[in-house]
């Protein structure tokens, strides 16, 4: 969930003077991981006394957000109750975490409730950090600076777009990871799209700006994009990080790293689309759960294919906020979900954790209006595709699934727990 989404007043569900509680199994987050895992739990064992902590009352479908952006989709249909999403027979506990304490088994919440648990489950997404880039959080949703990574900012991005009468539109890629690391191209190759039949671009320049030294980690889907970028005339830069945005002149700061050194440069823009940097949520990065060095510094410490943490053995996590080195999407969720409940279910049975998860995410990398190309790739950074045909290529039919399959894969399957009939991207019966 966004962190400029300003909180909803919450109505606790635990009992204003019970501050202290205990359950079997607790998830914390109730998005698309954590509403997926404990939804598949309790379909296997409904006995399970799994609680679920979540603050908010309302469910977004954030893949859909860049279709927002694009003027294909509605923010509204993007977004439902909450309360319809809690697995039967979970216990909803309305509330932030503000502490984690894995040496007790107790999770701390903001109101001050103490919850213990046999067994946690982290799955709280991903912090957006707006306040990283000087400059931002003034300047974002007007004057041509946008953002498809808020629920109240996406249908600025096509107020932009389709008011764009010409000049430098920019796209940038931050540092860090982020939510689905093909996101900010996608928005790019629409808003071409959308100039060119507005008669604007050739009066435009469209660039894109990553810190990054390549358009995208795999390197069969990173030629395919960069050949869509040559086709189109796009300006891609590397190495390019945001970190300032002057508002008053319309101008992005950049950190450029060369050979030689950091050089700061500056750009004018018309139009700006930024990704902001991210970061596990604060409460994680302060524990002793989460990673200490290295590149999954912050991230929830787990082995990479049983996704259980690598100190702490009744804790497991998945979804943005562990520490696993793939994509974080969606996709890469519902085959993550699965190895969490049968290991879950192995140790609380004295059994060995048999089930492994090989890093298979997907990226739907939208190319332009009716074009797809869908990257799955796995932890060697290698094509796993699951249709028999070439991976590499746009194409209509991937498209189709993008704007109407996954969204009804994720609102009426996923979420609901449900298995599939075969193999269908990520998820096996």
């Amino acid at each position: 969930m966004s962190a400029l989404i300003k909180p909803v007043e919450r109505e606790s569900a635990i009992p204003s003077d019970t501050l202290s509680v205990q359950h079997q199994i607790v998830v914390v987050g109730g998005g698309a991981a954590g509403i997926t895992v404990a939804a598949q739990l309790l379909k296997k064992n409904k006995q399970l006394d799994v609680a679920i902590i979540e603050p908010r009352d309302k469910h977004y479908y954030q893949p859909a957000w860049t279709l927002v952006g694009g003027g294909v989709y509605k923010v509204e249909d993007t977004v439902r109750d909450e309360k319809d999403y809690i697995p039967d027979g979970a216990t909803w506990l309305k509330d932030y975490v503000a502490k984690l304490d894995p040496d007790n088994n107790t999770v701390i919440t903001q109101e001050g409730k103490r919850i213990s648990y046999e067994y946690l489950i982290l799955a709280p997404g991903i912090q957006i950090d707006w306040h990283l880039i000087k400059g931002l959080k003034e300047a974002i949703g007007q004057d041509g600076v946008c953002s498809n990574y808020a629920y109240q900012y996406a249908p600025y991005t096509w107020e932009v777009i389709k008011n764009f009468k010409g000049g430098n539109a920019i796209f940038t890629y931050p540092s860090t990871p982020v939510k689905c690391g093909g996101a900010p191209l996608k928005i790019m190759y629409l808003a071409d799209d959308a100039f060119s039949k507005q008669g604007v671009r050739r009066h435009s320049k469209v660039m894109y700006c990553t810190a990054m030294g390549v358009i995208f980690s795999v390197k069969e889907f990173a030629k395919t994009l960069l050949s869509v970028a040559e086709r189109k005339q796009m300006d891609v830069r590397y190495k390019h990080n945001l970190k300032e945005i002057k508002a008053d002149t319309k101008t992005a700061i950049f950190d450029v790293s060369t050979d030689s050194g950091v050089e700061e440069i500056a750009i004018k823009y018309d139009l700006l689309h930024v990704t902001p940097p991210m970061s596990a949520p604060d409460f994680i990065k302060q524990s002793k759960l989460a990673v200490s060095d290295g590149a999954g510094q912050g991230w929830v410490n787990v082995n990479k294919y049983t996704l259980q943490h690598n100190i702490y053995p009744n804790v497991f996590s998945l979804g943005d906020a562990a520490s696993l080195p793939t994509s974080k999407t969606a996709a890469a969720v519902r085959k993550q979900a699965p190895v969490v409940v049968d290991n879950l279910l192995a140790l609380m049975n004295s059994k060995n954790l048999n089930k492994k998860y090989d890093g298979y995410t997907c990226c739907p990398l939208i190319t332009g209006y009716g074009k797809v190309v869908l990257a799955e790739f796995n932890y060697d950074n290698k094509p796993s595709p699951t249709f028999p045909v070439d991976p590499t290529r746009e194409r209509y039919s991937m498209w189709l699934l993008k704007k109407y399959g996954f969204p009804y894969i994720y609102w009426n399957r996923m979420l609901r727990g449900k298995p599939f009939e075969g193999k269908m991207l990520g998820i096996s019966s």
